[in-house]
């Protein structure tokens, strides 16, 4: 049997890209082994295959990276590996480098721009470095995915190199209705799940949120500026109206999604990485019967304009935003969300996904 090493530096219990990256190559009989590490506030896992999560002195910033890096890089020069699966930028130089000195196939998940994430705009040195790598390395690879149209496009004009695109969309499949666990008032529930970062447009739907009478605005995730949210919603005397959730393991995750009415994914256009985004968290509402409002950004626009399963926000002011939301909440979406969910599933994704590694073999 041969084994795969993937890596990448979340804490492995909410990526569900990984972990079905992880079941479809054990399904097709490789020994699987995921590399990520382990924080504080980290929960157990229990998977089909073997995990290691590293414990480590720094969790942020550049000496995180460093530390991780160089971690990776040991643990896997000492391990038995017939192939290396490095998940984004941020993993890709040790693989990279033990994929040069021991001789072993390599494949590069690139989840997102990493060079160009919103986090590194007014951080031009750091951002500078990650841009390096990027061109250093990506030219070099021969096996790439990605999870957008528009990134392989960039991929290929910039690099030359010809990546495959697999999505991260959900497995079809029926989960019983679980309510959230606040109290609702028979309030229509605006979703937003994913990592509480700049610019996901969760400041502009709180702000929205006084207009909108017998809504609640529910955010599941944690990130960099979870405390400055929590402080808004403070200062706007809105916690009546805004409920933060914290992390949810994925089986939560799909639970309570089932409760909400509408859900966002409302990036702005902060550089190419929003720019280019087809977020998981959409995918993750249409399979749970959700319709979804999306920010006027090219692969989000696309998928709108395709399947009919959300609207647009063309016009990032809460009137306008408010004025959408009440539409959405009178006007049934469901079979438009049917027959989307019929074409976008992980069993079409995941064909294109084992097909790469039928040909490394």
């Amino acid at each position: 049997m041969k084994r795969i090493v993937i890596s990448v530096t979340n804490d492995l219990t909410t990526d569900q890209r990984v972990e079905k990256t992880c079941e479809a190559l054990s399904e097709i009989g490789y020994d699987v082994v995921l590399v990520g590490r382990k924080l504080k506030t980290s929960l157990p896992i229990q998977k089909n295959y073997k995990t290691v999560r590293f414990c480590l002195l720094f969790n942020k910033g550049f000496l995180f990276y460093a530390e991780f890096n160089i971690r990776l890089f040991i643990f896997l020069l000492f391990t038995k590996k017939n192939l290396l699966f490095s998940n984004d930028l941020d993993t890709l130089l040790p693989n990279y480098l033990l994929s040069l000195l021991q001789q072993k196939t390599l494949v590069f998940d690139s989840h997102e721009l990493f060079s160009e994430i919103p986090e590194l705009v007014t951080k031009p040195r750091i951002k500078n470095f990650w841009l390096y790598l990027e061109k250093k390395l990506i030219p070099k690879l021969k096996n790439v995915i990605t999870v957008s149209n528009s990134i392989k496009n960039h991929y290929l004009n910039l690099y030359g190199v010809s990546a495959t695109v697999v999505r991260n969309i959900p497995k079809i499949q029926k989960i019983d209705p679980k309510e959230f666990d606040v109290n609702t008032d028979e309030k229509k529930i605006i979703l937003y799940q994913g990592a509480v970062n700049i610019g996901r447009g969760i400041e502009l739907m709180i702000d929205t949120m006084p207009l909108l009478d017998k809504y609640l605005f529910i955010v599941i995730g944690d990130g960099d500026i979870l405390k400055e949210l929590k402080e808004k919603v403070k200062l706007q005397n809105l916690n009546n109206k805004v409920k933060f959730l914290g992390k949810k393991s994925p089986e939560e995750l799909k639970k309570l999604t089932l409760s909400a009415s509408i859900g966002m994914s409302l990036e702005e256009d902060l550089g190419l990485n929003y720019r280019y985004a087809l977020p998981n968290k959409v995918f993750d509402y249409l399979h749970a019967n959700i319709p979804v409002i999306i920010a006027d950004l090219p692969e989000m626009r696309a998928l709108i304009e395709k399947y009919s399963i959300g609207e647009i926000l063309t016009e990032r002011s809460p009137e306008v935003l408010a004025k959408i939301i009440k539409q959405m909440t009178t006007k049934s979406y469901k079979k438009e969300l049917a027959m989307a969910k019929e074409k976008l599933n992980w069993s079409k994704e995941k064909k294109k996904l084992t097909s790469i590694f039928f040909k490394l073999d």
